[in-house]
């Protein structure tokens, strides 16, 4: 079987404006560009029409869910939080220059485990769980869905199914990816940016 799947990340919100770690713990709303550029985005028709709207339980994907394609209700898929960012959540590269663990995480690509975090195997674990769970919920169905997440959901995602480097697959504010999936083999099929 098929699915076309759509993978948008949130728009911006103060913290993103802000080039914050914001993750699973920062639970933030759009801010009014975010907010704006999707009225935009939508007024573009850069979307895929969609069957159904899964989203992370975040504030800011939810909105941007409802904005986008406010005639369905999304269904939360707890996994689809953002990474746990340990003592980096919610500051920035001017707030952690300096700091030991911070340069040794760079220093690793960012694939380093971060103090208090989540680590990174760990969380594309739990992505992928949600993205399986999201797969079983549409019960054998040839269908379009959308997915409003966050930057690093759909990292961990690509990464997990299509290879290549984790940090290919990053996508702005808005925007993220469409790609047809074969439920059987585990395929992706047309990857192609929004």
């Amino acid at each position: 079987m098929t699915v076309t799947i759509q993978l948008i990340r949130h728009g911006k919100t103060k913290g993103n404006l802000e080039k914050r770690f914001a993750g699973g713990r920062t639970d933030d709303s759009l801010c009014t560009q975010g907010k704006e550029e999707l009225n935009s985005f939508v007024s573009e028709n850069i979307y895929l029409n969609t069957d159904e709207v899964f989203s992370s339980p975040m504030n800011r994907c939810l909105e941007t869910a409802e904005i986008i394609f406010p005639e369905h209700k999304a269904r939360i898929i707890e996994e689809f939080r953002e990474l746990d960012f340990g003592i980096f959540e919610n500051k920035n590269h001017q707030e952690l220059n300096g700091n030991q663990d911070y340069q040794k995480w760079l220093d690793s690509g960012g694939k380093g485990n971060i103090p208090g975090g989540e680590k990174m195997d760990d969380f594309a674990n739990r992505t992928m769980a949600g993205f399986n769970k999201m797969i079983s919920s549409i019960e054998g169905k040839e269908t379009k869905i959308t997915a409003a997440v966050h930057g690093g959901t759909i990292m961990a995602i690509l990464f997990s199914l299509n290879g290549g480097n984790f940090y290919d697959y990053f996508c702005k504010n808005g925007r993220g990816y469409v790609f047809e999936f074969l439920t059987e083999d585990k395929k992706i099929l047309n990857l192609r940016k929004l």
